[in-house]
């Protein structure tokens, strides 16, 4: 009786499975995290397991209707804004750089997919990586993309800022690792950071500023918004939410496949 192996993890299948199983218009996810501080109350891998568990839940709702492959996470990113706090583990933009363009010169040279999805856990990868693209399209004809989840899901998050540890990856959290969020140490600070620093030091696209959790202008404890909001309902909303939107983001990859040439690979 022959052995039917349902898997969409790519380091799950056996050798002979990959280009019987594999199509050039499948699409891999890559989950992308990083290890750094996430205050007193989260673990220094919440970006891994947001990565890997947004990851797991898109391909397992949407496996069929996109062919979606999972690829082996990438656990450690740029976490500079961070490198105050013990444990705190950061690669240099080089070595990063180098990381990304030789996974994607084995891929072209290991599998048959063209296609490409970075799920992208940390917010201090996201610049280098728009600017990797071009590179991962031109030098290695791969089609490709970056989802940031929490960007991408569409909920309200409340008036305050909510950049880092705070209300939405603590809300997740508590979703996908429950057991690793020390609740005790959750509190509400009397204090909380200036509103418009932040929006003048973080979100302000006319100036890019190397700013840091560790200024007590924008953080209180590492944390930047406010965890003590955080539910497991909330996180919830914004798994479903980015789940959801995450079919717009590959029917227009697989769009991207069919118009626009990608480079000769190497």
């Amino acid at each position: 009786m022959p052995h039917h192996f349902s898997s969409r993890v790519i380091g799950e299948l056996a050798f002979p499975e990959v280009t019987r199983r594999l199509k050039e218009t499948s699409i891999l996810c890559l989950p992308l995290g990083a290890i750094e501080q996430h205050g007193a109350h989260l673990p220094l891998d919440t970006d891994v397991i947001v990565a890997e568990g947004l990851t797991r839940r898109i391909i397992e709702q949407r496996r069929e209707e996109f062919d979606l492959w999972q690829l082996p996470t990438i656990p450690l990113g740029l976490s500079r804004e961070h490198g105050w706090a013990p444990g705190t583990l950061s690669l240099s933009i080089n070595a990063f750089t180098i990381l990304l363009r030789e996974l994607a010169r084995e891929i072209v040279r290991a599998l048959p997919a063209r296609n490409l999805v970075i799920i992208n856990g940390h917010g201090g990868n996201r610049g280098l990586l728009e600017n990797l693209l071009h590179e991962l399209r031109s030098d290695f004809a791969l089609n490709a993309c970056v989802i940031h989840p929490f960007d991408l899901a569409k909920v309200e998050t409340g008036p305050a800022f909510d950049v880092h540890g705070g209300k939405s990856e603590t809300s997740v959290m508590l979703v996908l690792a429950p057991e690793l969020v020390r609740r005790e140490l959750i509190r509400r600070e009397k204090n909380s950071p200036d509103q418009k620093t932040i929006q003048n030091m973080i979100f302000d696209r006319g100036v890019s500023w190397p700013w840091r959790t560790d200024d007590l202008r924008l953080a209180t404890a590492g944390i930047i918004g406010n965890a003590q909001d955080a539910s497991p309902e909330f996180g919830n909303e914004i798994i479903d939410s980015a789940v959801h939107e995450a079919g717009a983001v590959f029917q227009r990859l697989l769009e991207n496949q069919t118009i626009t040439p990608c480079g000769g690979g190497r």
